[in-house]
């Protein structure tokens, strides 16, 4: 959807590519490949087959196994995908939801993953779009003081004038609560230690609401990562029903202790903050696919995916556009490999992940009734450091397959299979039983540039890439050539 300011969108292109691609009678959701019991016969088979005949089956791969970490790692694919991220980023720069980078980036990999030799096709969904606009944080007592600050995605804009108050600062919701007479009126700034990111995020998703149900007039959130050089990070935030809406961003963890330390001092603090920020109409956009069709079950589908959107800071490399280049690799080594498995491998280009994986909830809506041919879905959202291990969630008899096909991979030594797939674009399909794979790596300096001006090219390294790469071809290449099915 064009907006104002910026040229607009050639959504006719979009949908003539669509079209056209849709005319293909290869593509595995069409209603001619919905064969469930087909999925259903290969299960029950795989049920009652021995550990000893699915080991020595999966043994047999180990040639195949090797060419493709052959051709990734040393050979004339090597620091192929490090390239294509670097050319990616370099030309599209971020891509947050609803915007013209995102158009143009879902445009770029279209084009770029057909001149590869692939079958391409997109799929529509709408998407929000949230505009950051103009925004600034100053101190204004008890020193002046510039704050960097990234407002968090759906808050709310200040009046124009902005907002002028007094800081209640607090390190939990719990001393928010204990304090609550005092955030009547004030800016409520969160200085909440980093435990992990799982558990310390839902400062930046819930810090507003709590915070507007004491009475507070916005809040500035220590960004949630484990190290800052001054860099504020951003991402999305929930408003609770029925509560009221007010700005929030966060700040950077310098920042937040030196207003905890002054207010341990009882020095009385003050802070300007003007935010722009406003949510748009829903916008148009499409979920990437690409697929190397199955020889024998082209119903049958392994999919791999990473997400195509970023946030609008930094260029978006390692959140998540290393994981969709690994993504498009995987298909890309086995095409030049002359690979073609029994099952259809399909690549999913996740739009919108970062407000909530909603491409990925619609995809889901559309393709769930096919769900019992969904052989494996895999998703890379954590970074492409270098791999540690393959993390899956299925059935017992499941993970007895993917021990031995992780095995294979003893090459670059990733022969570590554990527990919880994780990856908010695949969670709707292993909530319904589907199994899931997520790829583990070196991430322990994943959350110092994740949603921040610091996520770049210079984080990325293109033998780690080589080597994520070459895990993701082998696990998904040889899952989909099984002879059968993962069991449920």
């Amino acid at each position: 959807m064009a907006q104002e300011g910026r040229p607009p969108f050639h959504f006719s292109l979009f949908m003539f590519l669509f079209m056209l691609s849709s005319l293909c009678d290869c593509h595995p959701h069409s209603a001619g490949f919905m064969r469930s019991t087909t999925a259903a016969r290969a299960v029950s088979n795989h049920t009652a087959r021995k550990v000893s005949d699915i080991a020595t089956e999966v043994a047999g791969y180990a040639d195949v196994a090797k060419q493709i970490i052959d051709l990734a790692v040393f050979g004339a694919a090597q620091n192929r995908s490090h390239r294509r991220l670097a050319d990616f980023t370099d030309t599209i720069g971020n891509r947050v939801s609803g915007s013209h980078n995102l158009e143009m980036a879902i445009k770029y990999m279209y084009n770029a993953m057909t001149q590869d030799g692939l079958d391409v096709h997109l799929e529509p969904v709408k998407i929000p779009h949230w505009v950051r606009g103009k925004e600034s944080a100053e101190m204004i007592a008890p020193r002046a003081k510039s704050l960097a600050i990234l407002g968090l995605g759906s808050s709310v804009g200040t009046p124009p004038e902005g907002i002028e108050a007094e800081v209640l600062v607090v390190q939990s919701f719990e001393e928010l609560k204990r304090r609550a007479s005092e955030a009547i009126g004030r800016i409520v700034v969160f200085n909440q230690p980093f435990v992990s990111y799982g558990e310390t995020v839902a400062y930046r998703a819930y810090g507003a609401s709590e915070a507007a149900k004491e009475g507070a007039l916005a809040t500035l959130i220590r960004s949630i990562t484990p190290f800052s050089i001054n860099s504020p990070h951003t991402g999305w935030q929930d408003y609770q029903a029925g509560v009221k809406r007010i700005p929030s961003a966060c700040i950077t963890v310098e920042d937040a202790e030196l207003m905890w330390r002054m207010a341990q001092r009882g020095q009385k603090i003050v802070v300007r903050l003007t935010m722009g920020a406003k949510t748009l109409p829903d916008a148009d956009s499409f979920n990437t696919v690409v697929e190397i069709t199955g020889w024998q079950h082209p119903e049958q589908v392994v999919l791999l995916s990473g997400h195509l959107d970023s946030w609008d800071v930094g260029q978006g490399a390692m959140d998540d556009g290393g994981g969709a280049m690994i993504s498009w690799e995987a298909l890309s080594l086995i095409k030049d490999l002359g690979l073609r498995p029994r099952r259809t491998l399909r690549t999913v280009l996740w739009t919108a992940e970062e407000q909530g994986g909603v491409g990925a909830q619609q995809y889901y809506n559309l393709h769930k009734v096919n769900m019992s041919n969904f052989d494996l879905v895999m998703e890379s959202d954590l970074g492409t450091f270098t791999p540690v291990a393959l993390q899956f969630t299925g059935s017992d008899a499941a993970r007895k397959v993917m021990t031995e096909v992780v095995k294979l991979l003893v090459p670059i030594n990733t022969t570590k299979l554990e527990a919880h797939g994780e990856g908010t674009d695949i969670s709707p399909w292993m909530q319904a039983g589907v199994p899931g794979a997520s790829l583990h790596v070196a991430d322990n300096r994943y959350f110092w540039f994740h949603h921040s001006e610091g996520d770049t090219m210079t984080v990325q390294d293109p033998q780690a890439m080589n080597l994520c790469s070459a895990l993701w071809a082998v696990v998904a290449y040889v899952v989909a050539d099984l002879q059968d099915m993962l069991p449920r």
